[in-house]
């Protein structure tokens, strides 16, 4: 059944709806694409405690991976948003060579191909403690400028006191700085500190700066998939939920321009099912977790009333400008509000899945704590 396609009783029952969620879940996570990241730097630069940071989970682990050059290997999480093209930890010389030659073959063929299969940004990692930046270092990263490749140098571990980089970092980062490297972020590194330290009491730091730096050199066309990638800035991921909900209310507005009875409500669903699935993918919330997410969809999108079931008749009253419905009709106005009312609702569900640890993640989509949730947000006061 494709977006605008009504049954003909104009009721939809929640086998109906499980297999349309399906398949806009489907067509929603295939149409974010993958983020695709390079990351280079030597043994314990703190690359996969970087990479975790940003992203949640180990990628090698977790993901598909597979060689595609010498010294390089491509992981693509699971949840098909991110693919990290990373060395296996290399020092300069011959290796580092070798990775080049590799890399310069992987680049131009991929190119050549779609976008979620190019090579978005680079990391180059360095470690603050090594207190050196070799000119074969130098001439890696300018070397993966000139392959066209948007390079940012990332400095990890770097300790911090009241808010104060620690001088021998700072001094480092003001070397590399004067070498004029062709990198973003303004020429200079971005430091951090992916995981606070118990025993010196360095804090977690400049990862927000890091995806934000990331964020202004990734191509427009990879970004949706960045931002479900990610799991460090949730306002990112509600932002561009909020676009899609604006969208689907946009939508319903035109459907009810023609008043319709409440009874003919299921003309709304289609819509609703398509903005539920973009929500769900836009927050990042895996395709191996399409089905349960469907029949919990379909399960509050179920009734013949209303689209959240006839239960929300009256529940959904508040969200209607005057708090009545003249002439038990469904008008552009209260389409537009219906629709961003149920959206707001599962967006709520979707955030909060998003903070749960997978397997636990698993239980909630799979419980009946998602349709509890969603009431509870479609009623509660705004």
């Amino acid at each position: 059944m494709a977006t605008g396609d009504v049954p003909e009783n104009r009721d939809l029952d929640a086998p109906a709806l499980e297999g349309l969620f399906t398949k806009e879940l489907n067509s929603a996570f295939a149409a974010l694409g993958c983020f695709n990241l390079a990351v280079f730097g030597a043994t314990g630069a703190g690359k996969s405690t970087l990479v975790n940071a940003i992203f949640g989970k180990d990628v090698a682990d977790t993901g598909i991976g597979q060689s595609v050059t010498k010294g390089i290997d491509y992981h693509r999480r699971d949840d098909g948003f991110l693919g990290i093209f990373d060395s296996e930890g290399f020092e300069t010389g011959s290796a580092g060579d070798q990775i080049l030659d590799g890399l310069q073959s992987v680049v131009q063929t991929r190119r050549a191909g779609p976008i979620d299969q190019q090579i978005h940004a680079a990391w180059y990692v360095v470690r603050w403690s090594d207190r050196r930046f070799e000119e074969a270092q130098a001439a890696f990263v300018r070397s993966l400028a000139d392959m066209g490749l948007p390079v940012l140098i990332v400095m990890t571990q770097v300790p911090t006191k009241d808010g104060d980089v620690h001088p021998h970092a700072r001094e480092l980062s003001d070397y590399i700085t004067g070498l004029n490297l062709p990198i973003r972020a303004g020429g200079a590194p971005v430091l951090t500190n992916a995981l606070a330290d118990s025993f010196t009491h360095a804090p977690e730091f400049g990862l927000a700066r890091l995806l934000d730096a990331t964020y202004d050199v990734v191509p427009e066309a990879a970004q949706a998939a960045l931002t479900a990638a990610q799991r460090l800035d949730v306002e990112r991921k509600k932002k561009a939920v909020k676009a899609i909900i604006n969208q689907a209310a946009t939508l319903a507005s035109g459907i009810g321009a023609v008043p319709i009875p409440f009874t003919d409500a299921a003309l709304l669903v289609p819509n609703q099912v398509t903005m539920i699935a973009r929500i769900s993918a836009a927050y990042g919330l895996p395709p191996h977790r399409s089905r349960a997410m469907a029949i919990a969809g379909s399960l509050v999108l179920t009734g013949g009333a209303t689209m959240a079931g006839r239960y929300a008749v009256t529940s959904l009253l508040k969200f209607i400008p005057g708090g009545a419905i003249a002439g038990s009709a469904i008008s552009a106005t209260v389409a537009a509000s219906l629709t961003r009312a149920v959206g707001l609702a599962w967006s709520r569900v979707c955030e909060y899945a998003v903070t749960l640890p997978p397997g636990q993640q698993e239980v909630f989509w799979n419980s009946s704590a998602v349709v509890d949730r969603f009431r509870s947000a479609l009623t509660a006061k705004r």
